[in-house]
């Protein structure tokens, strides 16, 4: 299939998105009901975010463009090991392979095997060259060159198994926030997304905040109170009461809207339904540590604008690591 073939497909692909039709509404609610993370709302904050950021021809051609992509590309077979903690989170790997021109096999994580498979098979349906293109399977066997991602454990795993073939192998990452204390209603609802949306359950969400000595919590409680409907989700609230017993019986100070704790803490990783806070004096010496720390995938405030984090374009690789450029070495 041709580059230019490739790039109408995901055009059809995402005319078929954005038209939501019955078909598409029932996949979704299917997802939902089989992973209860997966809310309708937070399902289509992904498709939206793939409409506007991925699939457009004006932003596909460029990105295609810049790395000079052809047909003259010699394929080869490239397993990816995809993640499920938010929905559609491996589209973009998927995305990277078959706009190089490579074939890919697919395995999806049981947790998100609804959403990406039915993509997959709408594509196929479309155009059955695709079938030659992209391959799902529940073990990867016999690729080329692999590309997985999971938690620090699966990553040793991925490390040991994947270790004589070129890959990229993603561990563990999470976002902070470094707040300077003047900022707006408005600004601080678009951290509230940055920390709530999928429920805080991506790398790209904000785990941690970093503000001044002296800061005043109230403004920033206020503005989580439009995600106090998290409350009614009981997987979500489970996690609250838990964590909230957690602070409770080990006497420790905490803060909350009744739906998000805030919680002062060394980590920047924090449990789902708590959002960890540390103060500074000077803001310079953390945000270098942080732009150093391996577990850091986005610093919001500083690398990207609050409420941007989930909204990440065709350029902005998980870890940092492009991977157009790393498939082009294959």
């Amino acid at each position: 299939m041709k580059l230019q073939n490739r790039i109408a497909l995901l055009s059809t692909l995402r005319e078929y998105l954005v038209d939501n039709g019955e078909e598409l509404q029932a996949i979704k609610h299917s997802a939902s009901l089989y992973n209860g993370w997966f809310t309708i709302e937070f399902i289509d904050t992904a498709i939206k975010n793939i409409t506007e950021q991925f699939l457009s021809v004006e932003k596909l051609q460029p990105w295609a463009n810049h790395y000079f992509l052809d047909d003259g590309i010699h394929p080869k077979n490239v397993g990816i090991v995809m993640a499920g903690n938010i929905p559609l989170v491996g589209f973009h790997d998927f995305l990277c392979v078959f706009i190089s021109g490579h074939k890919q096999t697919i395995k999806l994580s049981s947790k998100d095997d609804v959403l990406m498979k039915h993509l997959i098979e709408k594509m196929v349906s479309w155009d059955e060259a695709v079938k030659d293109l992209v391959v799902l399977a529940p073990f990867l066997k016999g690729c080329d060159a692999y590309i997985a991602t999971g938690s620090n454990n699966s990553a040793r795993y991925f490390d040991y198994y994947f270790s004589k073939y070129p890959s990229i192998i993603r561990k563990n990452r999470t976002s902070v926030a470094i707040l300077r204390g003047d900022e707006s209603m408005e600004t601080l609802e678009k951290l509230s997304d940055d920390i709530h949306i999928f429920f805080g359950l991506g790398c790209r969400n904000v785990t941690k905040i970093f503000v001044p000595e002296g800061y005043d919590f109230v403004p920033l409680l206020q503005s989580f109170h439009r995600y106090k409907y998290f409350a009614d989700h009981h997987k979500y609230r489970n996690n609250y009461d838990y964590n909230l017993s957690v602070q409770i019986m080990n006497n420790r100070f905490y803060m909350t809207n009744e739906t998000t704790l805030l919680v002062e803490s060394d980590a920047i990783f924090s449990p789902i339904s708590q959002l960890n806070y540390g103060f500074y004096k000077d803001a310079v010496p953390v945000t270098e540590a942080l732009k150093q720390n391996e577990e850091v995938q986005c610093i919001a405030g500083i690398d990207i604008p609050f409420g941007a984090v989930q909204s990440p374009g065709l350029f902005d690789y998980a870890d940092g690591v492009d991977t157009i450029q790393f498939l082009l070495t294959l």
